[in-house]
């Protein structure tokens, strides 16, 4: 529950930041008060689409703070040439270029992919997902992330994320404008009521994304050695992740005690996917 009301304040906190500067330049005049919905539609769509774009700029830097993954620039050791090797490999065979390699420490087996560009993104494995799992199915997870990263997810996401950011704001500001009295406070509520709306909407299209991974990941190694790493992720089910929040939808795990809210679907769900005889 505390990692989904994390993403709801989130998202909450970019739409906060957006409609208080809107709220700023209007009242120094720079946005009239009273511009046609084509002009503020514009405005809307520049605070939406740029607070998206810019955390997905600055994703990795973020990724690599908030997990103080290690980045293996010259491996040290036998354990780490095999990673960088097998992601080099992967990422050869999905066509993108060379992702940064890093391991976080933290018991919780995980791993996530984040990064603006498909040939310049970060791939980071927990030393919890080292510990606990076979080459197979550490390479089978790493495949999934390199999927994640060459299918071109986090752009996606971003986008969507900025569309959605952009009609909050709009429809937002265009109720709350029929109000005399207390238009900012009655504005910040639909806010919240939209952008939980809004982040239902991002965390279905997350949902989706992951299942294309998991046949990327199984096309990359083996659909039983994706399916192994599901299934071993499902016998730790009830370890609470250690994942940053603003890396869950990007990571291996992440199911949420709210299906609507969770960026990914049941392991299940997942594994009965990769099962499932091809037709």
């Amino acid at each position: 529950m505390l990692r989904i009301l994390l993403f709801l304040a989130t998202n909450f906190a970019v739409l906060v930041m957006a409609a208080i500067a809107m709220y700023v330049l209007t009242a120094l005049g720079l946005i009239p008060a009273d511009a046609p919905y084509t002009q503020m539609l514009i405005w809307c769509a520049l605070f939406g689409f740029g607070g998206s774009i810019f955390s997905l700029a600055i994703s990795k830097w973020v990724a690599k703070k908030s997990t103080r993954a290690h980045v293996i620039e010259t491996p040290s050791n036998e354990a780490e040439r095999w990673l960088v090797s097998t992601v080099e490999r992967q990422a050869k065979e999905a066509g993108i270029g060379m992702p940064e390699v890093a391991v976080f420490d933290s018991p919780d087996p995980n791993a996530f992919a984040t990064g603006m560009f498909r040939n310049n993104a970060l791939v980071a494995v927990s030393t919890g997902l080292l510990r606990l799992m076979n080459k197979q199915e550490v390479e089978a997870v790493l495949g999934h992330e390199i999927s994640h990263v060459a299918n071109g997810d986090m752009v996606t996401l971003t986008l969507i994320q900025g569309v959605l950011n952009t009609f909050v704001l709009f429809i937002a500001r265009i109720i709350a404008s029929q109000f005399d009295r207390g238009r900012f406070l009655i504005y910040m509520a639909l806010q919240m009521v939209f952008g939980i709306l809004a982040s239902m909407i991002v965390a279905w299209f997350s949902r989706r994304r992951e299942f294309r991974a998991d046949a990327g990941g199984a096309a990359l190694e083996s659909p039983a050695a994706m399916a192994a790493a599901l299934n071993r992720l499902r016998t730790m089910r009830d370890a609470p992740s250690q994942l940053p929040d603003n890396l869950t939808a990007f990571g291996i795990r992440g199911e949420g005690m709210l299906k609507l809210m969770a960026t990914h679907p049941p392991l299940e769900e997942r594994i009965a996917r990769l099962q499932a005889p091809t037709p």
